[in-house]
């Protein structure tokens, strides 16, 4: 599975895990240089507390386009530190 931005591959790995339709990455398959902490969280009632990244790739910016649970509930264990996307 890849994460393309702008052309870009921005997430590659062959052991995703599909959450609500969403593919969660491995943390160690993101491209870091592309990525920025957000101060954005929000919170999943069975998941806990996501925290955001922001992407930028070839100079365009999209705000916290990617997400990931640092410390889950148990329920979610699997996808703990996991790097989901969406917005593109």
């Amino acid at each position: 599975m890849k994460a393309i931005w702008n052309d870009i591959v921005i997430a590659e790995s062959d052991k995703t895990m599909v959450v609500e339709g969403n593919h969660y990455f491995p943390a160690d398959s993101i491209k870091s240089l592309y990525f920025t902490e957000s101060d954005t969280h929000t919170v999943c009632p069975w998941k806990g507390l996501a925290s955001y990244y922001t992407i930028q790739v070839k100079g365009a910016v999209n705000k916290d386009a990617a997400w990931y649970y640092p410390e889950t509930k148990h329920a979610a264990k699997q996808i703990e530190g996991y790097v989901a996307f969406w917005k593109g």
